[in-house]
């Protein structure tokens, strides 16, 4: 068994990082032409496409070939497919007022603001949680049992993800659906499919990263993305406000498991 490329791995972390400053510099740039800053949410995705393909280029002479095309398709596709479905939902709509709240904070120059609390943040975010791919792309044992295990996980939650989203979309645009709450197909299981399987798709990346030394030191990206997702700036500010918009929130969130798919409790 080969030692890890610790030489070529820390030659490479300069071009990951100028993958995500070339998504996210280019983001901003229409975020400013625009007049819109929620344009990053379809940079989220691609970024981590833009990193998978970095570190794919630059370790091209070190890992085993499976574990680096694994670690090349499996973000690929999960990136290309949320960044399509999120330009095709905010196609014609105003800026998210997530980012109108955080903009009327803003003091001095607010291109600057914007710049420093949401893209250079996210930017960083989207470069830790990333290390998985980047580090096992260099890791030279071939797969193993948790490969696989790695990829079923991340198979199962890409199709939360993706059947969350498309069924979320098909009520908003019924018109006989405004004011209702969406509690049938996987939303019945779960208030938040989308985000569990977004979770679900970055512990099984990291299972691909993990199934090889020294995969385990970038544990902490799965948690810290599960975290923001189940913790953080996703379910929590999501909800905030929900059951004084929609009457029946409340009780669809007695019923209904917050993250993890559970059957529905009897109220």
């Amino acid at each position: 068994m080969a030692a890890y490329p610790w030489a070529a791995f820390a030659a490479s972390l300069p071009f990951t990082l100028l993958a995500v400053l070339l998504v996210l510099g280019t983001t901003f740039a229409v975020a400013l032409r625009v007049g819109r800053h929620a344009v990053v949410d379809v940079a989220w995705g691609l970024g981590f496409v833009a990193i998978a393909v970095a570190s794919y280029l630059a370790s091209a002479d070190d890992g085993d070939p499976t574990r680096r095309l694994l670690l090349l398709v499996l973000p690929g596709l999960w990136g290309l497919r949320l960044g399509l479905h999120i330009a095709r939902r905010s196609r014609g709509h105003g800026e998210d007022p997530r980012y109108e709240a955080l903009m009327s904070r803003a003091t001095g120059n607010k291109a600057w603001f914007a710049f420093r609390r949401v893209y250079l943040t996210q930017g960083a975010v989207m470069w830790f949680v990333s290390l998985p791919i980047q580090v096992g792309m260099f890791s030279t044992p071939g797969p193993t049992w948790l490969t696989w295990l790695g990829v079923l996980v991340w198979a199962v939650g890409l199709f939360f993800e993706a059947v969350g989203d498309a069924q979320l979309q098909r009520f908003r645009d019924d018109p006989a659906s405004n004011g209702q709450v969406l509690d049938t197909g996987l939303w019945r299981y779960t208030r938040h499919p989308n985000y569990f399987g977004d979770a679900c798709v970055w512990w099984g990346i990291a299972l691909v990263a993990v199934s090889a030394w020294p995969g385990i030191l970038t544990i902490a990206s799965p948690v810290l993305m599960t975290w923001f997702l189940a913790r953080g700036t996703g379910k929590p500010l999501l909800e905030k406000g929900m059951a004084d918009r929609r009457p029946g929130y409340a009780d669809y969130v007695r019923r209904t498991s917050g993250f993890f798919p559970l059957p529905p409790r009897k109220t």
